[in-house]
């Protein structure tokens, strides 16, 4: 199965999910989401993912002086981040609840 195009329909949700624990700028996004598992995430999409995020109003956005290079566009969750988070953790929860009957059932024909 490829796991990229999976990636693709959840990317917001690992996204929002990542920065409801802690703000973060976008490699730091990336970082977070590589070490929970998701190896193959690609940093642009990441990059493209906040700011699809952002404009849409669910994320705030600051900028913090970097002593080790170019200064860093750190976001972060709002009010509306979290709604967001909180229903497509639901919608995710379903389909990963049906997806998990459909295969058990699968699993109890063939036995």
């Amino acid at each position: 199965m490829d796991t990229t195009q999976l990636l693709k329909g959840v990317l917001d949700l690992a996204v929002l999910a990542v920065l409801d624990d802690e703000d973060g700028y976008g490699y730091d996004v990336v970082r977070r989401l590589r070490a929970a598992g998701l190896d193959d995430v690609a940093d642009a999409s990441v990059y493209g993912t906040l700011r699809r995020l952002f404009a849409a109003g669910h994320l705030t956005s600051y900028v913090v002086p970097s002593v080790e290079g170019p200064q860093r566009k750190y976001y972060g969750l709002n009010a509306s981040g979290r709604a967001e988070l909180e229903s497509s953790a639901k919608t995710w929860s379903g389909f990963a609840d049906t997806m998990a009957a459909l295969l058990a059932a699968r699993t109890e024909v063939a036995a």
